[in-house]
């Protein structure tokens, strides 16, 4: 009889939501076990409710909890719409039978200390995969002295509570018998060359390098830094650099309009499909990371596919972890995130070397496939799994 797995995780993208999610990866790997996802009824990405209660994709099923849901990313409607959800996700655990491991994303701590809590009670194995760094992340955004400590006092003490970088994060405050494992979230290469190679985007001038950036517009990313930068470049006659920005987020408005203004060519796309982004990002000739310098963050989703697309990097995030890996792998360029003139120099010497940007991009690719390929790096966190039911 096979054994029953529960993953929760509260921010899941299907892949017919454009999604590159590392949860219904892991659960095509662990067909071995019935594995039922668990997640909200809220897509954070697009900000809409599904419909569905329960559906069943490949080897596994996802369930749908009902969450109230929220417009802006930094809200206390946002805590408020965590907590219903976690009052929801403790009911339902309590009319399923009871799993013989339960695996669960955090953030959000409301869903991860009710899992936690669940566990402890009926003894079931519980492993938790740190997304993100909460409340840290959130202080970031709300950055008000003394009165940002007291806000989120109670989310750091819940995190505390459930919980290279992440990792250690979570075993700093976790006082029992646990091991820790670092896997990055990654991309699956096959899917990435396949969506490379079928959906090729062929728009693209001979005489123009492009900048690429992906993901969220949010206050996390200072993409007008690299408009200052490509601003002073065109004052210095270099006007062939176009600006490729693909995302969405509260602060699109914002950064397309200075993008504007600086008379910046660009080309702000809003959210696309995956295999679309993929094939523009792989025309593109140098890739962005502009993190603000006082974010949390680690390896993040984009790197993995500037990775795989052999795209030298520009990154102005603090992370010592990927400044290392670009340093190491020689893929790429750090820069100071306030520093225009570090990152004026930093495009001119990609720009006027082709052989330099091909090294790198190279060796970026080569990061892809040593660290970031999916289906070198979950095995790792199946036999985890493996381990705890054995």
């Amino acid at each position: 009889m096979k054994k029953d797995i529960v993953i929760i995780t509260q921010y899941l993208r299907l892949q017919r939501e454009n999604g590159n999610s590392r949860f219904t990866y892991l659960s095509n790997l662990l067909s071995d076990y019935n594995v039922e996802i668990i997640t909200s009824n809220f897509q954070h990405a697009e900000k809409k409710h599904r419909n569905e209660k329960f559906i069943t994709e490949n080897n596994y099923t996802v369930t749908f909890l009902d969450e109230p849901g929220y417009r802006k990313n930094v809200t206390l409607k946002r805590f408020y719409s965590h907590y219903i959800l976690s009052r929801n996700l403790k009911k339902y655990l309590k009319t399923r039978k009871k799993p013989d491991l339960l695996y669960c994303s955090v953030p959000s701590f409301d869903v991860g200390l009710v899992a936690s809590n669940y566990c402890k009670k009926n003894n079931i194995p519980f492993i938790i995969d740190i997304q993100d760094l909460w409340p840290e992340a959130f202080k970031m955004a709300f950055n008000i002295p003394l009165l940002s400590d007291l806000v989120f006092l109670p989310f750091k003490i819940m995190a505390n509570k459930v919980s290279e970088t992440y990792k250690d994060r979570g075993l700093s405050v976790n006082k029992k018998n646990a091991k820790g494992l670092s896997v990055f979230l990654g991309t699956e290469l096959d899917t990435f060359d396949k969506y490379k190679i079928d959906f090729q985007y062929q728009n693209k001038p001979e005489n123009e390098i492009w900048i690429a950036y992906i993901g969220t517009l949010g206050t996390s990313y200072n993409i007008n830094v690299i408009t200052d930068a490509l601003a002073r470049l065109k004052e210095k006659g270099i006007d062939n650099i176009k600006f490729v920005v693909m995302g969405n987020g509260p602060l699109k408005g914002i950064f397309e309009e200075y993008a504007q203004k600086k008379g910046v060519y660009n080309e702000f796309t809003g959210r696309l499909a995956y295999n679309e982004m993929v094939s523009r990002l792989c025309q593109c000739d140098i890739a962005v990371n502009p993190i603000v310098a006082a974010s949390v963050s680690s390896i993040i989703n984009k790197v993995a596919d500037y990775a795989a697309a052999g795209l030298p990097v520009i990154n102005t995030q603090r992370s010592e972890e990927y400044q290392s890996l670009l340093n190491e792998y020689h893929a790429g360029v750090n820069c100071n995130n306030d520093d225009v003139e570090g990152i004026v120099e930093a495009i001119v010497h990609l720009y006027t070397n082709d052989v330099l940007r091909k090294e790198m991009g190279t060796n970026n690719r080569k990061l892809a496939e040593e660290k970031f390929d999916r289906k070198n790096a979950y095995p790792q966190i199946v036999e985890l799994i493996k381990n705890f039911l054995n």
